[in-house]
């Protein structure tokens, strides 16, 4: 019996611990709830509404009809008419729209006659999802006049499959575990050995020097930054050793990409270590901003899939912006100012992220 008794004695005290501590006891809340929305609202296989533009050579009344009709199928959502297919090529590339349809000068001809395709659907194929999309497009039946032709048994409709034609899942995979890793460990051990040099006491001591808070917070993620370009260096030398990923664009352009996104991880992380009273916390805080990443940044899922407010959300995130520039790069050739919009994303929020950080810390100083 007093065995028993002891052991709910410990129990009730573990159970008032979890009660004070009001952030694990919201994360046991919290997480569980993330996840069910994240896959059951935002997570979305069945993609629809997937960025598309399209060249219309020929510009008659069959080719308007064709363009009408696989837009209302839901599936794709054509951003913009380009006048050739130089333009349509470098929306691809830099990653702008995941499709492309073009329409030739004759495909009321090919049309008419079916001697050869008339429609070419261009596809990102470093996305296997989308690739599976743009095979199913190719069996949608279009009406012409009352007449419906159903093109994948009349095979008028060819899929090219940009960037990764031996549809190996790793060109996909590789460039975003780059993201994916960095963004786990930028932010986690930033935040961690900020709280341990609290919990140690060292702060105090750095404090009662002449250091400057700002030289304090920018001295200590230094360190980290040369830890991130050295595992930015292993996974592209395994994925290229192992998994022959290619590296169709400048190297010197995914090292910049890289610098500026694991600058932007270090600075969350130092905000984290503001909040975070012990390392327990810290992890705690690292993981709830890194499921909601791993899941919603277009690494796993493709982001037009997603509902319009998982993709507000997603925005926000580091992580969808360096997916975007280190897949441009890396797969598909791009250069790093088509995609600048994607360095200042990540700019704004490492700014705010250090500025709130430093302001934090030098408040709990005072």
């Amino acid at each position: 019996m007093k065995p028993l008794v002891r052991i709910l004695a410990v129990a009730h005290k573990e159970f008032l611990q979890l009660s004070r501590d009001r952030l694990t006891f919201g994360m046991i809340i919290g997480i569980p709830l993330i996840q069910l929305l994240m896959f059951g609202y935002a997570i979305n296989t069945d993609v629809r509404n997937l960025s598309a533009a399209y060249v219309d050579e020929a510009d008659t009344h069959l080719s308007r009809q064709f363009v009408s009709d696989i837009t209302a199928s839901q599936v794709i959502s054509i951003n913009q008419r380009v006048g050739n297919a130089q333009e349509l090529n470098f929306l691809m590339d830099s990653g702008s729209v995941s499709l492309g349809i073009y329409l030739p000068d004759d495909f009321d001809r090919r049309v008419i006659e079916r001697d050869r395709k008339a429609v070419q659907l261009l596809v990102d194929g470093t996305d296997p999802i989308i690739l599976g999309v743009a095979r199913q497009l190719t069996t949608m039946g279009v009406h012409f006049d009352s007449q419906t032709r159903i093109f994948g048994e009349q095979n008028l409709m060819e899929v090219r499959n940009y960037y990764n034609p031996e549809r190996r899942s790793a060109v996909n995979i590789v460039p975003g575990l780059v993201g994916v890793i960095l963004t786990m460990t930028m932010v986690l051990f930033t935040a961690v050995a900020i709280v341990r040099e609290k919990e140690r006491g060292n702060l105090e001591l750095l404090i009662n020097t002449p250091v400057k808070t700002t030289e304090l917070m920018l001295g200590k993620i230094i360190p980290y930054v040369l830890i991130g370009l050295i595992q930015l260096v292993i996974i592209l030398s395994c994925g290229r050793v192992f998994f022959s990923v290619p590296i169709r664009g400048s190297e010197l352009q995914v090292l910049a990409a890289a610098l500026v996104f694991i600058s932007t991880n270090l600075s969350l992380g130092l905000l984290i270590s503001t909040f975070a009273k012990t390392q327990f916390q810290a992890m705690q805080m690292t993981f709830f901003f890194f499921l909601p990443s791993i899941l919603i940044s277009g690494f796993m899922f493709p982001f037009d899939g997603m509902p319009e407010i998982a993709q507000m959300i997603a925005e926000i995130l580091p992580l969808t912006h360096f997916n975007r520039l280190i897949r441009g790069i890396i797969l598909r050739g791009a250069d790093i100012m088509d995609m600048w919009d994607e360095l200042v994303a990540l700019g704004i929020f490492m700014l705010v992220a250090l500025t709130l950080a430093i302001a934090r810390f030098s408040k709990r100083l005072d």
